[in-house]
């Protein structure tokens, strides 16, 4: 049987890493532009990315920048040469440059003006956890990691140590071990802004007495200086702008409870709103079995007459919030009610924003226009998995809340969105969220709505296994791989479709074309994953990404491509055709 095994694994060809010719396509662009000769000028690039591109503001600087990168990189030689680019050049050191030839735009373009509800903004969920919600490590790294990548609301825990004269930063009723609130602070000081200038809202799971709150409230002014943002009126009518706020830091938190306010009133919980909804199921995923559970770790709990909710104990404290937060109490429906004179941020479980999409969805689409939804996974995603995001931005949700630390197809989909706008972290919501008809109509998400345009998506080659990959994930013979293209987006937008198999080439060229028509653009994200085919083990993974559709520039774009845990492959790429129609 070991011999059988022998035999069979060297019954495999070696194929020697060679290059493989241009794309048809490619060759006739290249032979169109170059009118039929050997070597492309900047005046044949300028037509190339004018006409083919579909970049009708491009310059002949342009084209001549593009020329001396390549060159510069590729062919020193003949740097005092004349600006040219052969066929080599032109493949696969223009277009196959992510750098040179983006698939997307990766400049901050859409307005920035608009009040904070009408941006999806960049959301993350128990920020200091380095892994599971039970028992890892809590630390400063994993909100260093969100912030370079470009997340801009970061949660942080806040609970009393055990002599109750100190804050520490954990997952409440867990074992994950803590981490001093002092260098989380310093640490959102530091990397705030290293992706973009707008604003970072720190969200605050208050769990503290009121000595504790003034002693925070003052550890934040000081750590935070200027940078703090401080609201002039107890309340806001309407929320700033990214563009109002921009190198600000905002805090987002309950206010803090006057004693006893809370008593003779219904409190919510999630049994009483389950026997609203005992014959229906809603579209967003949640599970039934969860309705009845008390998460404490998910849930907070007023508690009457207890210390913990003196308002005027630490005055300081109150007039730091920005967003005053508040999870639905009593009815749901009731917490969804648009409150004229002041704006806030109601948090949703994902369970509970199922239902409220289910049953009460044009309330949550009109709520959302001048309010902030934030989303947070439920309790029970103990190993720090996701849920799916897109039904939370379909209904104007904003600050759908991920954790940050895991990996998945769902949080690929976070990366994908957020990749938009110049990846600043705030991405302006479609039009058609944001507006109400004359007759106080908004947009139903659950509509059947027309094609309103086609993308036509050609997958060329790709290119880099060898180099990122090595002989470490696939084995040391050349792998045999395919592609999956789609669409993640309205579920009338949503498939996926498969290349064939490329067998035995570190360098596949696959050639094929995928139309997918679209009713919904504005919310698509272009999905390509590249397998390793593995019969009969399970496929391995070569790379993925994610690209917001009305994101993509048109004509033949380099794709790169990232690992599970979204982190961009040096070398991987893929050569790609975008088309509108």
């Amino acid at each position: 049987m070991g011999s059988c095994r022998y035999c069979l694994c060297f019954a495999r060809k070696f194929r020697r890493s060679e290059a493989a010719p241009p794309p048809p396509d490619v060759k006739e662009a290249f032979e169109a532009y170059s009118d039929g000769g050997n070597h492309m000028g900047p005046e044949g690039l300028l037509c190339f990315l004018a006409e083919a591109q579909g970049e009708a503001g491009a310059t002949i600087a342009d084209a001549k920048l593009i020329v001396d990168r390549v060159r510069q990189f590729h062919c020193l030689h003949h740097f005092l040469g004349r600006p040219l680019l052969t066929l080599d050049d032109f493949c696969r050191h223009y277009l196959f440059s992510d750098e040179l030839n983006p698939p997307i735009r990766t400049q901050v373009h859409q307005d920035m003006t608009a009040p904070l509800p009408h941006y999806y903004i960049y959301t993350g969920h128990n920020s200091y956890l380095t892994g599971n919600q039970l028992n890892s490590k809590c630390s400063d790294d994993p909100i260093i990691k969100a912030l370079q990548r470009g997340v801009k609301v970061i949660e942080l825990d806040l609970w009393p140590n055990s002599a109750k004269d100190n804050v520490k930063v954990f997952h409440g009723r867990t074992l994950t071990k803590p981490v001093k609130l002092i260098k989380c602070l310093r640490s959102i000081k530091e990397y705030a802004f290293c992706a973009s200038d707008y604003p970072v809202v720190i969200t605050l799971e208050d769990h503290l007495t009121p000595d504790l709150r003034a002693k925070v409230a003052k550890m934040i002014s000081q750590t935070f200086g200027d940078m703090l943002y401080r609201p002039q009126t107890e309340t806001l009518e309407v929320f700033p702008s990214p563009d109002a706020l921009k190198r600000m830091i905002i805090i987002s938190t309950k206010l803090p409870k006057e004693n006893n306010s809370r008593k003779g009133k219904q409190t919510f919980d999630e049994e009483t709103l389950a026997k609203q909804f005992t014959e229906q199921k809603p579209e967003f995923e949640y599970d039934d079995k969860n309705d009845h559970e008390q998460n404490d770790c998910d849930q907070e709990k007023d508690t009457d007459g207890d210390e913990f909710f003196h308002q005027n104990s630490a005055p300081q404290y109150s007039r730091l919030i920005t967003i005053h937060a508040q999870k639905p109490n009593g009815r749901l429906r009731d917490s969804l009610k648009m409150d004229h004179d002041k704006v806030r941020r109601l948090s949703l479980s994902e369970q509970e924003f199922g239902k409220a999409a289910a049953f009460y969805r044009a309330d949550v689409v009109r709520f959302t226009q001048k309010n902030l939804i934030r989303i947070y996974p439920k309790g029970t995603r103990i190993n720090s998995s996701n849920y799916k995001p897109l039904p939370g931005w379909r209904y104007g949700a904003q600050m759908v809340a991920f954790n940050m630390q895991g990996y998945g197809r769902s949080l690929w989909l976070m990366h994908g969105l957020f990749r938009a706008n110049g990846g600043c972290g705030y991405v302006k919501k479609p039009d058609f969220l944001l507006k109400a008809s004359p007759n106080d109509q908004v947009f139903d998400p659950k509509a059947s709505l027309p094609v309103k345009k086609t993308l036509k998506v050609k997958v060329y080659m790709g290119d880099g296994w060898r180099l990122d990959i090595k002989h470490l994930h696939f084995d040391a013979y050349s792998p045999d791989l395919y592609m999956r293209v789609g669409i993640a987006g309205v579920p009338a937008d949503t498939k996926m479709k498969r290349t064939r198999t490329i067998h035995e080439d570190w360098t596949p060229v696959w050639n094929e074309e995928f139309d997918f028509p679209l009713t919904v653009p504005e919310l698509a994200l272009l999905r390509i994953e590249v397998h390793k085919y593995n019969m009969p083990k399970k496929d391995d993974f070569g790379g993925q990404t994610c690209l917001p559709v009305l994101e993509l520039r048109p004509g033949i774009r380099a794709v790169p491509l990232y690992d599970r845990k979204g982190v961009k492959l040096k070398f991987v790429k893929l050569l790609v055709r975008f088309e509108f129609v």
